[in-house]
């Protein structure tokens, strides 16, 4: 039986030389890999009480919205800032050189509401630690943090220490 790594292309030296690039695409340009990878994302969930999915932009939207969808639940979003039309919560994070803001609905997430956050790839934590704060400072509480993948080698578990972190498939290095 093949695994979600199998449709995963890695490209050599990009964006520079060093970095094994992991594609995500390839696994959605592939009706047999997305199958894969939305039921292996949906195992990591059984037996999770929660009330809300949250995907991070944009990828995070793809891999999560199916779940929703399956799991009959409501998916919140978390966008670069500017991009949603309602009242926002924001929160900055940083980059490697500079900082980054992301946003939600301020009525994405209700005061007490499980809360299940997804997106496609952990590597720093910074993304889905900004995430998870906006949740929380919406009165949320993170259950779940799942990845279909993790680059081991950018740590990005210990940024998201506390939480119960899990991802479908791990590389070694960056």
């Amino acid at each position: 039986m093949k695994s979600v790594k199998d449709y995963v292309y890695t490209i050599p030296d990009f964006p520079e030389p060093g970095i094994m690039f992991r594609d995500v695409t390839s696994v959605l340009q592939d009706a047999d890999g997305l199958r894969l990878a939305i039921d292996e994302l949906q195992k990591r969930l059984e037996g999770v009480e929660f009330d809300v999915l949250v995907g991070a932009e944009s990828r995070g939207f793809i891999f999560g919205m199916p779940l929703a969808y399956n799991l009959g639940k409501p998916f919140a979003l978390v966008r670069k800032a500017g991009k949603l039309p309602r009242e926002t919560v924001s929160q900055e994070y940083a980059l490697e050189y500079g900082t980054a803001t992301v946003e939600m609905h301020t009525d994405a997430v209700k005061p007490g509401q499980r809360v299940v956050m997804i997106d496609d790839l952990l590597a720093t934590g910074g993304t889905m630690g900004a995430g998870i704060k906006l949740v929380e400072r919406l009165g949320g509480q993170v259950v779940k943090v799942l990845f279909l993948l993790e680059l081991k080698g950018l740590n990005g578990r210990a940024a998201l220490s506390g939480y119960d972190v899990e991802s479908v498939e791990s590389y070694d290095g960056k």
